[in-house]
């Protein structure tokens, strides 16, 4: 039986305050749960219940685990259909410096606020094999329950490290040679723009874009252009549909 306190800390990790202070995410999901144990995360305790005793048994975990009714798991879960299985996680430690990127290919996020665009990106790095995300200080969590539902479990393969000054750092990454790219409205037809194999694909705040301070450092705009070009249409593109074009192109190149 779960105790009032065990209930309270987990209910207490909707928040990211609680979340720094803890050290400590919510997993839930089947399939989450799966994706968590076959990587190299660092599991706290395992909840489940009776519907989900059959894959214990088959899951090579050894660390603590403890089996509970299905009433606590509703109380403890932030899904509105709670699953049977729900873990606590510690959050892992990345170190950001500018030599591990070189000759990787990676994405940095300045502002993204949205959850699902964040998660989206993350799936979509997995997909690509970009090992490394870099986030300004004032995007969401990635350990935001709806951001983690998202990826599908891709969290658990990418590194996903905040800076508290972006610009610093990338600033530092061009000083080593590295090529930063982002998306502009005024930018270059992505299309037609030489493309390395190595580089900086930077995403901006779905409303403000890519901010001043970081625009700055690009040295190569891209644009994605819409068809016709001589039609109107829509104002921009949704920043998870955007890093998916660009990656897709990026990759494209080097097939």
């Amino acid at each position: 039986m779960l105790t009032k306190t065990e209930i309270n800390l987990i209910k207490s990790l909707k928040d990211k305050k609680n979340r720094d202070e803890t050290s400590l995410f919510v997993v839930e999901g089947v399939k989450m749960a799966n994706e968590l144990l076959a990587g190299k995360y660092d599991v706290s305790i395992l909840y489940y219940t009776e519907r989900y005793q059959p894959f214990v048994a088959d899951l090579k975990y050894e660390g603590k685990k403890q089996c509970i009714s299905e009433a606590e798991m509703s109380r403890i879960s932030q899904l509105k259909t709670p699953t049977p299985v729900l873990a606590l996680v510690y959050k892992p430690e990345y170190s950001c410096i500018p030599e591990k990127f070189k000759g990787e290919l990676t994405l940095a996020l300045d502002g993204i606020q949205d959850p699902g665009n964040l998660g989206t990106i993350i799936r979509l790095a997995d997909w690509f094999g970009i090992k490394r995300i870099i986030c300004s200080s004032d995007s969401v969590d990635c350990y935001n329950n709806k951001v983690i539902q998202s990826t599908m479990g891709a969290i658990f393969r990418v590194e996903v490290c905040y800076l508290q000054d972006l610009p610093d750092f990338l600033k530092r990454l061009k000083q080593n040679g590295c090529c930063l790219y982002g998306t502009f409205l005024e930018g270059e037809c992505i299309y037609e723009t030489k493309l390395s194999e190595s580089g900086v694909i930077i995403l901006g705040n779905e409303g403000k874009g890519i901010s001043k301070s970081v625009s700055e450092l690009v040295n190569n705009k891209l644009f994605i252009p819409p068809y016709p070009l001589s039609i109107k249409s829509s104002e921009s593109l949704n920043v998870g549909i955007a890093a998916a074009i660009v990656c897709s192109e990026f990759r494209r190149r080097i097939l």
